[in-house]
């Protein structure tokens, strides 16, 4: 962890669920300054109040959207943690030109300007609904993994690591389904889900900041890493979550249908990042970067700890084959 000792940071989106949370946990790493960039003053506020108001702390109002204010935030900076984004589906489907704007657009500034400041390392957030995606939300953080792996190809100079991580569902974030489902119990004697059978990869934030930090110190640029995550069907989540939370209550698991650009089961890696090599260990997979498009041989990597798949074709690309019951009631 000495690679964050000294070091100035920039987490964008640094009040959200896993930004905050990376935040904390890169204090107790003793980095010279952390700044958090985010549009929402009184989240600033009250994550400051939370921290104690650490010395090291910079709270910076601002859009990733915004070059000129993110120009400025990124002056001096030695590793750039890329976590704001738009990523709720149904938001995404209805505002789908505002989600280019932050998760398309947004990443590109983020790339741009960490090239030009000499940023060492940008670890950007993505997530599963990347893979093979069918609605909005999905397609623009594909492009924004892109955009990242590719982006340590086309500088002429590359000074810069880029490389990405992508989450499943992160557990207790803000307005995701088990804070939801809490609410739903105090307020009444019910819980909605979209479809019994939908499966869904879950993971918990302390996992999630884990994968980010280890991606940091692990990255040659260019890769995707991905935790082994578990995964469940959403009718058994629910009733192991009313099992838990309201024992002594009869709630009813009411079905309200799928909600747009939902798909029925996630996936974790699809058929074009098997044509790369993959390691992996017992918590993690690497995806190590496509062929360079001007370049004949691909770079021969080692990544201490982990094992070259031999046949990457025999991984399980689909949640439903990957129940993990004992898991998930931990997340719980």
């Amino acid at each position: 962890m000495n690679e964050y000792n000294n070091k100035t940071i920039l987490v964008t989106g640094g009040t959200g669920t896993i930004g905050s949370e990376l935040v904390r946990q890169l204090i107790e790493l003793k980095p010279k300054q952390i700044r958090v960039f985010s549009r929402d003053q009184n989240k600033q506020y009250y994550l400051a109040e939370k921290l104690g108001y650490y010395s090291g702390l910079r709270f910076l109002i601002g859009d990733i959207r915004d070059r000129e204010r993110l120009d400025l935030a990124m002056e001096g900076v030695d590793i750039v943690f890329h976590a704001a984004a738009l990523k709720h589906v149904p938001s995404c489907e209805y505002n789908s030109l505002e989600a280019v704007k932050t998760n398309v657009i947004g990443s590109q500034n983020i790339i741009n300007l960490a090239r030009k400041h000499h940023v060492k390392k940008v670890i950007g957030i993505s997530t599963d609904k990347a893979v093979n995606p069918n609605n909005i939300m999905g397609t623009t953080k594909l492009m924004m993994e892109r955009l990242f792996i590719n982006a340590n190809q086309y500088f002429a100079h590359p000074g810069t690591q880029f490389a990405c991580v992508r989450f499943g569902n992160v557990a207790w974030a803000s307005a995701s389904v088990l804070p939801v489902w809490t609410k739903q119990i105090e307020n009444g004697n019910e819980i909605t889900i979209t479809n019994p059978d939908m499966t869904r990869f879950f993971i918990s934030i302390g996992q999630a900041i884990n994968l980010v930090l280890k991606a940091s110190q692990l990255t040659k640029g260019g890769e995707i890493f991905i935790l082994k995550m578990p995964a469940i069907r959403m009718g058994d989540l629910a009733k192991m979550f009313v099992k838990k939370y309201s024992p002594d209550k009869k709630v009813i698991i009411r079905i309200i249908g799928k909600r747009g650009g939902e798909k029925k089961h996630e996936e974790l890696i699809d058929s074009s990042d098997l044509d790369r090599d993959i390691f992996q260990n017992k918590e993690m997979l690497i995806i190590t970067p496509p062929q360079p498009v001007y370049v004949n041989a691909i770079e021969d990597r080692v990544y201490p700890g982990f094992t070259r798949i031999k046949n990457s074709a025999s991984l399980t690309l689909s949640s439903a084959k990957s129940i993990n019951r004992g898991a998930i009631k931990k997340l719980i």
